[in-house]
């Protein structure tokens, strides 16, 4: 565990403060290392640029069984922990590893066999998916070094160390932009592989990064009771891993689900429309960067106080992050509105996708403090080991709901292309204050009280 963080009994604020910056700063690199792979792709040639674009609904299946783990492994230990289980936390660190591998090894198997077939869906020709292959493959064969990096970085998550993996993300984007050119073009003896060198430049980017974490978990507390014998299998252990990474992992594969849903009817409005959209996604995404650290913030201050039984800490935990979120993002409207045409012609200087784009950012400003309830809900039902709440929700928010009102208004009543966008900010704010609602129900329930909503 942290020598500074004791995420059982150090006020909430300053857990949120010392949790949630670093979470943030890492994920924002972690942008920038994505923007950087674009940029080089886009120096490659037009053909890998358009490859990476069509390589990342694939690669989203990587992502998504991550985060899937990673969560699951946080709420495990992060409980044992609460519940001053130190050698039974310590023993799910290595089941955790065993089964990243294991997850891992399908995931390569999925992508190495299903990518021609998806790229063909996606409209790629052989010589595209040719292209496409010689990114992916690498990717998927290093599957497993990614899976063990965010196991690690899920067992520190769960003792509140969330610099380690944000110092990982900061020197990898760094590092992206030295080895890119190097292994994209060649230097002395290193030949040029292309397309390739992207993907080669990644892997050992994060190789190096899971070093780094696996010495950080050696070096915490936890590692007195780590032995070798350790990571033999444990069917028992990793069917709880599984069965708090299932639903996580669905739910993230529900956000693309939704991104698809979302481009189908902006696709009725060409293709400058869909090039606003994407544009002023990017701006937005970055504005959200807060609450994804605060996601992680509330995951595993959440974890362990639910195994120590201070149900009240995390009934303020909730109050107190949502206060925070929802005023950031309050605050992060108001800049995201009055400087929408600025922030959209940043990426295109094309006219009609600036306007395109300005509609859905002025929009997306009011939509904003909502946000952090869905975030912030999701942790709870992580950190609480019910999982599956998450599933329902990101079903119901991300694609029934939003889908058949689209679908209504937009072919049913002739809605226009701004139409898309409010209908999409009155599904959030019904969900969200639905969602609000639902969780005081819900906290009452787990926690087997009979107390009011913001009550702690």
């Amino acid at each position: 565990m942290s020598k500074s963080i004791k995420l059982t009994k150090d006020p909430i604020w300053t857990l949120l403060r010392k949790v949630t910056i670093p979470a943030s700063v890492g994920s924002l690199f972690q942008t920038f290392y994505n923007l950087v792979d674009t940029w080089f792709a886009g120096r490659i040639s037009a053909e890998a640029i358009g490859a990476i674009a069509k390589s990342f609904p694939i690669y989203f299946v990587i992502i998504a069984v991550g985060v899937g783990i990673g969560a699951a492994t946080n709420a495990c230990i992060g409980n044992l922990i609460g519940e001053k289980k130190i050698n039974k936390a310590s023993l799910f660190i290595a089941q955790s590893v065993i089964f990243a591998i294991f997850t891992s090894i399908i995931v390569t198997l999925f992508g190495l066999n299903a990518s021609n077939f998806l790229l063909g869906v996606m409209g790629s020709d052989a010589t595209g998916i040719a292209l496409t292959r010689e990114y992916l493959d690498i990717i998927f064969y290093a599957t497993f070094i990614v899976m063990i990096q965010i196991s690690l970085n899920g067992a520190l998550n769960a003792q509140g160390d969330t610099k380690s993996y944000r110092n990982v993300l900061i020197f990898s984007f760094f590092l992206n932009i030295f080895l890119n050119p190097l292994f994209i073009w060649g230097y002395g003896i290193i030949p040029g592989f292309g397309i390739a060198g992207l993907a080669i430049a990644t892997v050992i980017s994060q190789s190096i990064g899971t070093f780094y974490l696996a010495y950080k978990v050696n070096s915490c507390k936890l590692r007195k009771y780590l032995f070798i014998q350790c990571f033999i299998p444990k069917p028992a252990m990793l069917k709880e891993l599984f069965s708090q990474a299932l639903p996580i992992m669905f739910s993230m594969l529900f956000i693309g689900v939704g991104i698809f849903n979302i481009l189908y009817f902006i696709g009725q409005f060409g293709e400058l429309a869909t090039a606003g959209y994407g544009a002023a996604l990017r701006v937005e995404q970055v504005f959200l960067l807060p609450v994804i650290g605060l996601n992680t913030a509330v995951l595993s201050i959440g974890g362990q106080n639910f195994g120590a039984k201070k149900y009240n800490r995390i009934r303020e935990l909730y109050s107190k992050a949502l206060l925070f979120g929802s005023s950031f993002m309050a605050l992060a409207g108001i800049i995201l509105f009055f400087g929408a045409e600025f922030f959209v012609s940043q990426f295109t200087n094309n006219t009609e996708a600036i306007i395109h784009g300005v509609i859905y950012l002025k929009v997306a400003a009011l939509i904003g403090p909502i946000y952090p309830v869905f975030f912030i809900t999701t942790a709870v039902f992580q950190a609480l080991k019910k999982p599956i709440y998450s599933l329902y929700l990101s079903i119901l928010r991300l694609t029934a709901f939003p889908f058949l009102s689209l679908w209504y208004v937009i072919n049913i009543r002739g809605g226009d292309y701004t139409d898309i966008f409010y209908t999409i900010m009155a599904t959030n704010w019904f969900m969200g204050i639905a969602l609000i609602i639902f969780i005081g129900y819900f906290l009452n329930n787990v926690f087997k009280q009979k107390k009011n909503h913001f009550s702690y």
